[in-house]
């Protein structure tokens, strides 16, 4: 009995010294006592990598946040960033827009430029379209002017009497020429334009008191702005 009291005590005494002691590291890079840089240690290196995993297990056991949850934070801070540098409504208006209304916004605005570069287009091609006709027709007339000289030196004449066959032919072909926009001018009594009248002479009036057109040689022709030929005429001018 006395031998188990003994033995009892001596598993006793044993057990306290089975207990582990905290261990510290001493991490320092710099020696204290000598003052110099410490040589890597490849126990400490691998204290370290445990540490490291504990640090990480540690780090995954606490409360995580899911990536839907995440992803609202970065929402709502770049929401508010944009918030922040607009006034007023204007940065209410920039939290509460959408990904689907700033794509609606530009392609709308993308609609809106095509557009313009349409309604643009069109009319510089109906422009042009015009030009071209009015070209065209004053080609046309060109060639027929000399006819239209001769019928209206005929006319002056008295050589187309009213109801004749030859008079109702002329009329057509005036209301034709009229129809494709081509107009005549050059009359009697017209103050003198250089811009439009060609001066083949000048007749000194002391009844004019400005260039005045004293006789028409030649009727002018003109399709819209564009003029065909100017009108050849003589000119009153005021006596000295």
């Amino acid at each position: 009995m006395t031998q188990n009291m003994g033995n009892e005590q001596n598993s006793g005494s044993e057990n306290p010294a089975q207990h582990e002691e905290p261990i510290i590291r001493d991490k320092r890079r710099i020696d204290p006592e000598t003052g110099k840089v410490r040589e890597p240690n490849q126990d400490a290196a691998g204290n370290d990598v445990e540490d490291a995993v504990a640090d990480a297990q540690a780090d995954a056991e606490r409360e995580t946040i899911s990536d839907e949850e995440l992803q609202n934070l970065l929402n709502e801070a770049m929401n508010a960033s944009t918030a922040s540098d607009l006034p007023g409504e204007d940065a209410a208006s920039a939290v509460e827009e959408t990904e689907d209304a700033r794509l609606a916004r530009e392609r709308l605005d993308d609609l809106r430029r095509v557009q313009a570069e349409y309604t643009n287009y069109r009319r510089r091609t109906d422009r042009e379209k015009a030009e071209l006709g009015e070209v065209a027709t004053a080609n046309v007339v060109t060639q027929l002017l000399p006819v239209l000289d001769d019928l209206g030196r005929a006319e002056a004449a008295g050589d187309l009497p009213e109801g004749s066959a030859l008079q109702v032919i002329v009329a057509k072909l005036y209301g034709t020429i009229e129809k494709l926009g081509v107009e005549s001018y050059g009359e009697k009594g017209e103050p003198f334009d250089p811009a439009i009248h060609e001066a083949i002479a000048q007749l000194p009036n002391p009844e004019v008191t400005e260039h005045t057109i004293a006789d028409v040689v030649q009727l002018g022709y003109r399709i819209g702005e564009r003029e065909i030929r100017p009108a050849k005429v003589a000119v009153f001018v005021p006596a000295e």
